[in-house]
């Protein structure tokens, strides 16, 4: 059987039973709630034909019984697959339809997204709805009806835990498979490295469908602590939100550094009583410099982690912030390896890249995922198996050079480097620079293809100075870069568009590119 994801729940329960495991929406869960409710919807998936190696679905906003629905299909021996409530009609379907849903729990404003699965199965557990079972439609309150304690499920490590889908290079979502030894190894090493604490109140700021979310969720079940969720409309307004880390008095919080970033902007950080925060982790995103020195500043009590990975590894390096090293840095390395894993980088001819060298990263150890599902030449580019090693290995795409330090630098995505008059131009270094200028606060370079050149560079930022100009750009960027490198057209815009995980969302600025004049977006 092995530990299993949800184990970490329980072996907090013997101790922590009486205490609030969950605060969201106003309301929250004990401990002792969590596990009852849990058990019951075990036992209603059960009782509906979900087996172990079944795939149930999440489709609601987050709030407290999304932990009674991820811990209730784990307890069933399923894996539970979030879907990114917001996300359109077409992409929710796509996402059922994919994996191949026995269940879902859902809205009822969100039932017809089972009219576009074709031949569609499924079981709805309706959260809203409190009348009696019709059809394939089980009410919630439905979960009264079963027994709270814990069903008798074998299932084993290497089964599946959870399924995260995110963007795909064809169009469509591709759906990451994480087994339960996938996720344990990394929550175990948050915990031990982080070393949460039963009085510790985490913040869920990343939606339950990004990866950032199984550290709020396991670390603080691990540990007996509570988790505040964080809602949409909390998240929207970075003032509301440096008051909710007030007001629930947040010792842990992780995000990604736009969110961040919008907090120092406009999140009057400086007026809140923040004592009680003790930890910062985030990750994503590359976090600018300039950005980072000010939270140093403004949080100097806090310690400061930047953590990589891709859903794929989850977090395979970390680097502690060096506050007095901050002041000399150009940017913040990804760090090292964790304790538990293999980081390394290779070179365009296969070999181990030395120390200054240039490669692309590799990881190796007990978090890799298994693969895709349902698509097993992506996993077969991606994931190696090698008889030489008892572990997977991922190829990241990203490019990274090796420290003398044993800390990674980043340089940007394999498939961000690009190629203009023949040059190979990186284009997180244009970003870089861009977000460098006093009055830049967001940037990001689009490559549009050009018969002539290959690629052109169009710049899109957001500013604080209303009259700063493209020329202006430019010139800040030539003192910088080579010429080939500076962007021959940069577009203003308010705010730069996001997607449900708080990235930049460059697909929808590319479909845009053709409206970017100098200027102008």
């Amino acid at each position: 059987m092995g530990q299993l994801l949800h184990h970490v729940f329980e072996a907090s329960l013997e101790h922590h039973a009486s205490r609030t495991a969950v605060w969201g929406r106003g309301r929250g869960l004990l401990y002792r709630e969590l596990e009852e409710r849990s058990n019951q919807l075990a036992h209603l998936l059960q009782t509906n034909g979900v087996e172990p190696g079944d795939r149930v679905g999440l489709y609601f906003p987050k709030a407290p019984e999304s932990l009674i629905a991820m811990l209730g299909i784990l307890k069933a021996g399923a894996a539970y697959v979030p879907i990114d409530p917001q996300a359109p009609l077409k992409r929710a379907a796509y996402i059922i339809q994919n994996c191949g849903m026995k269940g879902l729990i859902t809205t009822s404003d969100r039932t017809g997204v089972l009219h576009a699965v074709p031949g569609n199965t499924l079981f709805c557990v309706v959260l809203d709805r409190s009348d009696g079972q019709s059809d394939s439609f089980v009410p919630w309150d439905a979960l009264n009806a079963f027994s709270s304690e814990r069903p008798e499920i074998f299932t084993n490590d290497t089964d599946l835990a959870y399924i995260l889908y995110t963007s795909g290079s064809t169009g469509e979502p591709k759906g990451v498979m994480l087994t339960h030894r996938n996720a344990r190894s990394f929550v175990d090493w948050c915990a031990t490295t982080f070393k949460i604490r039963a009085d510790d109140r985490l913040s869920n700021h990343a939606p339950l469908h990004f990866d950032l979310s199984v550290f709020d969720v396991y670390n603080t079940l691990g540990a007996g602590a509570t988790l505040c969720m964080v809602d949409e409309g909390t998240a929207l307004f970075p003032a509301t939100l440096s008051a909710f880390m007030e007001t629930q008095g947040i010792t842990v919080w992780y995000s990604v550094p736009s969110a961040l970033t919008a907090l120092l902007l406009h999140g009057v950080l400086e007026t809140r009583n923040l004592s009680s925060l003790r930890l910062v982790l985030f990750a994503g995103e590359v976090f600018p410099i300039k950005y980072l020195r000010r939270l140093a500043e403004v949080l100097p009590q806090v310690d400061l982690y930047n953590l990589y990975g891709p859903t794929e590894t989850n977090v395979c390096t970390y680097y502690p912030v060096d506050r007095a090293a901050l002041g000399r840095m150009d940017n913040l390395p990804i760090g090292r390896g964790c304790e538990t894993m293999d980081v390394f980088a290779v070179t365009e001819d296969g070999r181990n890249a030395s120390v200054g060298e240039t490669g692309e990263l590799w990881v190796r150890g007990p978090t890799v995922t298994p693969g895709y599902w349902g698509d097993p030449e992506r996993t077969r580019r991606s994931v190696l198996v090698d008889n030489a090693h008892p572990e997977r290995t991922y190829r990241t795409g990203d490019i990274v050079t090796p420290g003398a330090d044993g800390n990674f630098a980043f340089h940007g995505r394999r498939d961000n480097q690009i190629k203009s008059r023949g040059f190979r131009i990186e284009l997180g270094e244009i970003e870089a620079t861009l977000v460098d200028h006093p009055h830049v606060r967001e940037a990001v370079v689009l490559p549009i293809p050009d018969d002539e050149i290959g690629n052109r560079l169009v710049a899109v930022v957001v500013t604080d100075k209303p009259d700063l100009t493209a020329a202006q750009l430019q010139q800040h960027c030539a003192l910088r870069l080579p010429k080939y490198m500076i962007p021959g057209t940069i577009g203003f815009q308010e705010r730069l568009p996001k997607t449900s995980t708080g990235k930049v969302d460059r697909t929808q600025l590319m479909a845009s590119r053709g409206e970017v004049t100098d200027g102008v977006v």
